[in-house]
């Protein structure tokens, strides 16, 4: 099923929904841990997974002749591998990230065909970010520079047209495609309008949903919807909610996601004694966003877990009991 039938579903039924994200497992761990984290969710009937893709890095290591030598590296290959495991173990809907960051026009090509014969007919289309060290997004020499451009090579597709100009009359994809919304616009942005005119490129290429960067202003998510409507943005928006755990993630979280704390929440947190007593705040934080959220309209909400789930466990219990 689409991510957009499942969204339009719930909303028809009135019966609110939340999906969440999970990290490929590291190089060389297996997937009891990805399992662990989707097993403690699923008695409270989540909609979909999304699994991220992560680019590569570079790593330095000294030779025995006491040279540096240069590697490239991917610490968390598998995306499709464990889009496909999960599927196929718990009969529930994925949803893969597929990137420009490192990879070529061909490399993406390969990775929807492959999604496509597994079944897999949900992506999330993103740019992804710099390379670690680099203080700029520089695409691959052959790749894509802007999401935009990653939504229409995936519409291509859908419409059987290939990067080689083959037609294909056979057999065509059907990709439901999501893209990244920024409530408190991209790092890079210039202005909120201009990130809004952006995200109208991505849509407009082809883009059917919306899923938000993390967002602690429950306020400020239902104001984006209102401003994207102004915008000419219809599509359906799944508010991305990541429960606060940790005091150094009031430095943390701004720096690395670009968002801002509400001043209510950051004082509740420098409160706090100790992280078990952040982490019971990042919960309740959570559940309210939730409840406005779903009040205001939005029928599925997506949480950020980075594999760990026990802080979600407890919001999702409250919100969809």
């Amino acid at each position: 099923m689409k991510i957009t039938e499942i969204i339009q579903k719930a909303k028809e039924e009135g019966k609110n929904r939340f999906s969440f994200e999970l990290l490929p497992p590291l190089k060389g761990d297996g997937l009891d841990k990805t399992f662990a984290a989707i097993d403690s969710l699923m008695p409270y009937n989540p909609a979909f997974i999304n699994v991220t893709c992560h680019r590569e890095e570079t790593k330095y290591t000294e030779r025995p002749d006491g040279l540096i030598e240069k590697h490239v590296v991917r610490r968390r290959p598998g995306t499709v591998g464990v889009s496909a495991a999960i599927m196929k173990k718990y009969g529930i809907e994925v949803v893969p990230h597929v990137i420009c960051g490192g990879q070529s026009r061909y490399d993406i090509e390969d990775t929807l065909i492959d999604l496509d014969f597994l079944g897999i007919h949900n992506v999330l289309a993103l740019r992804g970010d710099a390379m670690h060290g680099d203080s700029r997004f520089r695409p691959h020499p052959e790749g894509l520079e802007h999401a935009d451009a990653l939504v229409k090579q995936i519409m291509d597709m859908n419409a059987g047209r290939f990067i080689d100009g083959e037609p294909n009359t056979k057999h065509n994809s059907q990709f439901c495609i999501g893209v990244a919304g920024y409530p408190e616009k991209h790092v890079e942005s210039p202005n909120k309008l201009t990130d809004l005119g952006y995200l109208k490129q991505k849509v407009d290429a082809g883009a059917e949903y919306i899923a938000t960067q993390i967002c602690y202003d429950a306020d400020r998510i239902i104001q984006y919807r209102d401003e994207c409507d102004k915008a000419g943005i219809h599509a359906p928006i799944l508010p991305g909610l990541k429960p606060f755990a940790t005091k150094t993630q009031l430095t943390v979280l701004p720096q690395t996601f670009a968002v801002d704390l509400p001043q209510e929440l950051v004082e509740k947190v420098l409160r706090c004694n100790d992280n078990s007593d952040v982490k019971k705040v990042g919960i309740e934080w959570a559940i309210s966003q939730g409840e406005k959220l779903l009040a205001a309209g939005f029928p599925v909400l997506h949480f950020y877990t980075m594999t760990r789930t026990e802080q979600v466990q407890s919001i999702v219990r409250e919100l969809f009991k």
